[in-house]
């Protein structure tokens, strides 16, 4: 393909692409600092942040909601351990299932396709949620139809994991990649945080009524309502998720005119962007069995004689940089990361965001064990007062250390990078989770917050953020979304380990040695993080494309040598 400038480069663009909308250009701004958002920017990470928000908000919101059950279903009493354990997990179970179902579909079918319908779930399974017949039913039949609808919800939540990372990074300048999606993973903070304050102020609403009144029962109002309240940013995000055009990359492959279908265009002098559309364009063909009629002359995909593609999984004629940017299928997949250089990184982010959630979610879904220890579990006074206590509990463990943690590394990623963050995180989170395993009937109230507000912070400006930036920023465009999700899955894996297995282990070996556990799995996190490389300023395509050329090279050489 002839060489072009910049300025001829954007001469040969095809006229669809004059009607691209500011929204779907964002990947070519790159002025200013980096935390310093364009308009475009704002508004993409608007879309995709008010999602993760969601996310936030629905999966910790299930603390105080249990915690009302309790009065509701139970007359205060502790809900049953193996029921509470589903009703919490029942979240990152589902959030497994749309991690690896969404993360596939968006490489497999492109994002545009597939954005907004995760959205479509968590807005249902919230509806079904505030369904829950908890007058009808016995309390243990309440909570596990509450646990259904909390899996479906989840596989609403975890599908949006995979689609808003790649459809940010897609987008994203490589400068500024690592800040837009901190951007985004910074929303989990927010989400928390409004969580608990929503419960505060409806249980404000409601003191009458309960405390004075005596109507314990119309705790079922309040946690109802404090769900509720999230559809109405789900409503109001929905139909931009649903219309958000493709990246330009993606993008115009679904707009090749006939004339370009029907001739061996791509020996002309296009741009490479015309060369990836009309790869893509033809993809969607051959897998929608449209293959008969077209052109000879258009570039295809060699198959053996077992009709399996020929170097796997690749297409022979095609130039390295523009392949690294088709969509991928499971045996491409699986071809390029049974490679170790390339598995080798995969098992990496699998296995730090297993480790950190085994720590994270172990504390942060499990936090009456840290309101206790700080004065607000809420054992005394009425019962308003100790879900009012719970609530303003759960809002002080996110602001001391939830937000400022985000925030810290979204100034720093640039800056000192993501292998520095994400090891410097698990070693600092495993020395709090050290000193209050090591001193958990000794520390005073004032001391038991300080070092439960660092190591909450050191978890965010670490590798909870890490985690999630990793997966959309090391992989190519083509394993993106399904890595992404494999490896989130991962990591919800070990939150239902220990969502399921903290309470029966805290009550059978003591708290303070299920904080050793953690203390061992961030320092396992820190050593899996060696398995990474640095991708600061760091393309996966460029790299991938180099990678493909250097195989080609090596098969043509020994191809030349068997003919000798």
């Amino acid at each position: 393909m002839a060489k072009t400038t910049d300025d001829d480069s954007k001469a040969a663009m095809p006229a669809p692409t004059k009607t691209r909308s500011r929204l779907e250009e964002v990947e070519r701004e790159s002025s200013g600092p980096a935390w310093m958002l364009t308009g475009s920017e704002a508004k993409l990470l608007g879309i995709a942040g008010v999602g993760f928000f969601l996310d936030a908000y629905d999966l910790f919101i299930i603390n105080p909601v249990a915690t009302m059950l309790q009065y509701r279903l139970y007359g205060g009493k502790h809900l049953p351990a193996n029921l509470e354990g589903f009703v919490k997990a029942g979240a990152n179970i589902g959030s497994v299932i749309g991690q690896f179902g969404f993360g596939y579909a968006a490489d497999a079918l492109g994002r545009q396709k597939v954005y907004g319908k995760e959205l479509m779930l968590i807005i249902f399974a919230t509806i079904m949620t505030l369904t829950t017949p908890t007058g009808s039913l016995s309390p243990d039949h309440a909570l596990i139809y509450l646990g259904v609808w909390r899996i479906i919800l989840g596989i609403g939540v975890g599908g949006d994991y995979p689609m808003s990372a790649s459809v940010t990074s897609d987008r994203a300048n490589i400068r500024k990649r690592g800040t837009m999606l901190t951007y985004i993973f910074s929303m989990q903070g927010w989400g928390s945080f409004m969580g608990s304050l929503m419960t505060i102020i409806v249980l404000a609403i409601y003191r009458h009524a309960i405390e004075v009144e005596g109507k314990t029962s119309k705790v079922d109002g309040v946690w109802r309502i404090v769900v509720g309240l999230s559809l109405i940013p789900a409503f109001g995000t929905l139909y931009q998720r649903l219309t958000l055009g493709e990246s330009s990359r993606f993008e115009a492959s679904q707009k090749i005119g006939d004339s370009e279908r029907s001739g061996p265009s791509h020996t002309s002098s296009t741009s490479d962007e015309d060369e990836i559309y009309k790869l893509k364009e033809l993809q969607r063909k051959e897998e929608e069995g449209e293959g008969a009629g077209k052109d000879p002359a258009e570039v295809t995909e060699r198959r053996g004689g077992n009709g399996e593609r020929e170097g796997e999984g690749e297409v022979e004629d095609v130039e390295p940089d523009v392949l690294v940017k088709k969509p991928a299928h499971f045996k491409d997949f699986y071809n390029h990361f049974k490679q170790w250089r390339n598995g080798k990184m995969l098992l990496g982010t699998c296995l730090c965001w297993f480790l950190l959630d085994i720590a994270f979610y172990g504390i942060n879904l499990n936090q009456n064990v840290v309101l206790q220890q700080i004065g607000f579990d809420g054992k005394d006074g009425t019962e308003w007062n100790k879900l009012f206590k719970v609530s303003t509990g759960n809002m002080i463990v996110t602001a001391l250390g939830f937000v400022p943690g985000y925030y810290a590394t979204l100034f720093t990623i640039e800056i000192l990078g993501r292998k520095t963050i994400q090891i410097m995180g698990f070693l600092m989170a495993a020395l709090f989770l050290g000193v209050l395993a090591g001193m958990f009937e000794t520390l005073s109230k004032a001391q038991f917050i300080v070092c439960f507000a660092f190591l909450q912070f050191f978890f965010n400006f670490g590798a909870n953020t890490t985690s999630y930036c990793y997966p959309a920023e090391v992989f190519p465009t083509r394993y993106k979304a399904f890595a992404h999700g494999i490896s989130a899955a991962c990591g919800k894996a070990g939150a239902i380990l220990s969502a399921l297995a903290f309470n029966t282990l805290s009550k059978s070996i003591g708290t303070p040695n299920c904080l050793w556990i953690f203390f061992g799995c961030c320092v396992l996190g820190a050593f899996a993080t060696l398995l990474l490389p640095e991708v600061k300023g760091r393309d996966p395509d460029a790299i991938l494309a180099q990678q493909i050329a250097e195989e080609r090279a090596e098969r043509m050489r020994r191809t030349g040598r068997s003919r000798e």
